[in-house]
């Protein structure tokens, strides 16, 4: 057998909700994904908890602050890419602190309202099943792994 050494790594996403409506983001000159939608988002770092870093990322994104305490776990993905595996931590809120606003707009030109059942057809893949999953109330997830 044949060891393969990946690095895991840790994100967290945020999903903003007001009624049947959903915050999504396009990123742009990232160099990934770039001209697709995803959530408020981040790579957790090494110093900081899952919740920390959705909280820094909602700051640094979008000019929100988020109480922990308005937060909740909502999914985790397992994924795997060919390069890396994640672990991706999905939370939802309703309540926030302040406007919401593109802070980043080097990394993301364009930061909307969507509803849940009119996504836009350029959602990265992963987060659109991430989504569904939601909506079915499935806690756990696999992506990119074969049988």
């Amino acid at each position: 057998m044949v060891k393969i050494n990946k690095a895991t790594y840790r994100a967290a996403y945020l999903i903003l909700r007001q009624g049947n409506n959903i915050l999504l983001l396009r990123r742009f000159n990232t160099g990934y994904e770039d001209g697709n939608y995803s959530f408020i988002a981040g790579k957790v770092e090494p110093h900081e908890s899952f919740t920390q870093c959705v909280i820094r990322e909602s700051e640094e994104e979008a000019d929100i602050l988020i109480k922990p305490e308005a937060i909740k776990v909502v999914h985790v993905k397992h994924r795997n890419t060919p390069e890396t595996q994640w672990v991706d931590v999905f939370f939802q809120a309703t309540t926030w602190l302040g406007d919401i606003t593109n802070k980043e707009s080097h990394k993301c030109d364009d930061l909307s309202w969507f509803d849940l059942n009119a996504l836009p057809e350029n959602t990265i893949p992963y987060i659109k099943q991430a989504i569904e999953a939601i909506r079915a109330n499935t806690i756990y997830s696999e992506y990119g792994w074969t049988s």
